[in-house]
């Protein structure tokens, strides 16, 4: 074993089984680690900057040119959380939202899928509540802590390649537009959530809008 060279680079090791007995031999520093017990590492995303937020007055005119678009108004049932995916575009740098409900509240956050982009096409994603859309989002899931109440904000643990930009809060959208800003971390896709699971009785109506800058 001694005479037994492998090139190394930080942090990696080197086992070498017996095939008679299955005893292992470690041949590391960086041996005692939990992996060794059978716990898988996983590498942790990069942290991710905080949104630019602001508010607008302009409820009335937002709402009439929403009202226009194909895809600038829908209902979020009482219950649901709809999730609006947005992949990064190779002329933006930036992503930018702005939303208005009517009558009443809505929860709101933004996080990031660290993936590839293989479609630059913006996708609606529908689930009865936080915890089947995560369920739904990938079915090797791990660890996950059930979702608190967006009144205090998400609790959940998304999995090891999504990061969190802004919890889910509940957001005064029935009075001032909501909007938003953020700049490309990278490769992959923005997850504008919109949650009405804690409202037992009221469907939302949401007008929205979300494009890139470049």
């Amino acid at each position: 074993v001694t005479n037994y060279h492998v090139p190394q680079g930080v942090g990696d090791i080197v086992m070498i089984q017996s095939d008679h007995t299955g005893a292992v031999d470690i041949l590391s520093a960086e041996l005692e680690t939990a992996d060794l017990l059978g716990e898988q590492r996983k590498a942790q995303p990069p942290p991710l900057a905080a949104p630019t937020m602001w508010t607008t007055e302009k409820m009335k005119e937002f709402k009439a040119k929403m009202g226009k678009e194909k895809n600038g108004r829908m209902v979020v049932k009482r219950g649901e959380v709809v999730t609006v995916r947005v992949p990064t575009h190779p002329d933006g740098k930036c992503i930018c939202w702005e939303f208005a409900t009517d009558d009443y509240d809505i929860g709101f956050g933004v996080y990031f899928d660290w993936t590839t982009v293989t479609n630059t096409a913006i996708t609606v994603q529908v689930s009865e509540s936080s915890d089947e859309e995560d369920e739904e989002e990938d079915e090797e899931i791990e660890g996950l802590s059930p979702a608190g109440d967006v009144e205090r904000g998400s609790k959940s643990y998304l999995r090891n390649r999504y990061g969190e930009i802004m919890p889910v809060y509940r957001r005064n959208s029935h009075q001032e537009v909501q909007a938003g800003s953020h700049e490309y971390p990278g490769e992959g896709i923005y997850l504008l959530k919109f949650d009405n699971s804690y409202s037992l009785l009221r469907n939302k109506t949401l007008f929205f809008h979300v494009y890139y800058m470049s």
